[in-house]
């Protein structure tokens, strides 16, 4: 299936991607579109992350949040890294601690002038990698600190 969403991607157009190759879509194609493009009009994939559309942000809920919800993925380690993407990429009551961390990383990937693709290919890894330490917390029961 084609996913369709904004170029210049950051947080949770980086993050998105991740949870849908890997549990919503393992074959999924990403395609990154102007942010002017009218995204009503799209008809030949999902669009996600993009105004007003099912897969987007609602209120405190970033599209993670979204995405998780409508494919039912209850994991409580991908759960937990919603909280960290939702504290990247927007600004809850009450963040995570780690979202910070996030939005430097990916601030960082952006500045080195990559392509969106370039940033998904390098950056999946760092989700790996929080997914991971999410499932390590979660099973130690560890989920509410913050180190």
């Amino acid at each position: 299936m084609k996913w369709i969403t904004r170029e210049k991607i950051k947080v949770d157009r980086v993050a998105c991607p991740w949870l849908i190759k890997k549990f919503v879509d393992p074959d999924a194609e990403f395609v990154f579109v102007s942010h002017d493009t009218d995204w009503a009009t799209i008809s030949d994939g999902i669009v996600f992350d993009v105004p007003d559309c099912e897969l987007g942000h609602h209120g405190e809920d970033v599209s993670f949040n979204s995405i998780l919800k409508k494919y039912q993925l209850t994991d409580p380690a991908l759960v937990l890294l919603g909280e960290i993407v939702r504290a990247a990429d927007s600004h809850p009551a009450n963040p995570h601690p780690a979202g910070e961390g996030l939005r430097w990383i990916a601030s960082g990937f952006a500045a080195r002038g990559l392509t969106d693709h370039e940033i998904l290919e390098r950056e999946f890894i760092v989700y790996d990698a929080l997914y991971a330490e999410c499932k390590r917390r979660v099973s130690r029961g560890l989920v509410a600190e913050a180190s």
